[in-house]
């Protein structure tokens, strides 16, 4: 509950750009789950509101973001800027799209991981 408070909190001022480090990075699954799709439908009613989201979870980042900026270890420079042209809404089904583990795999690859992911794109 303390999250979705700072969360309504963080909307109810109207700001122009809002910065949101890790979120919901201390709670458990279910809850990160509503807190995203809350997240998505407070963004989608402040039109031209800037969030800027700092997360360690690729799908999150494909999820709630329309571009990922993926950074580098310390010291940290910009290593890609990868644009996510997946549909609005995004409910979190999203994550089973093609073209969601297509971008998922183009991160992960820009962050030095291989992981083996369905190839339906």
């Amino acid at each position: 509950m303390k999250q979705r408070v700072a969360l309504a909190r963080a909307f109810v001022s109207r700001p122009a750009a809002l910065l949101l480090d890790e979120p919901f990075a201390a709670v458990d699954a279910q809850t990160r789950l509503q807190l995203q799709q809350d997240l998505l439908g407070a963004w989608s009613d402040t039109p031209g509101l800037t969030v800027i989201f700092v997360t360690h979870d690729v799908d999150e980042a494909i999820l709630l973001s329309d571009r990922v900026v993926v950074l580098s270890t310390k010291p940290a420079t910009v290593l890609a800027n990868v644009d996510i042209s997946l549909p609005r809404p995004r409910p979190p089904a999203t994550s089973l799209d093609p073209r969601f583990l297509a971008i998922k795999r183009e991160l992960l690859s820009l962050l030095g991981v291989r992981l083996e992911l369905p190839n339906h794109a």
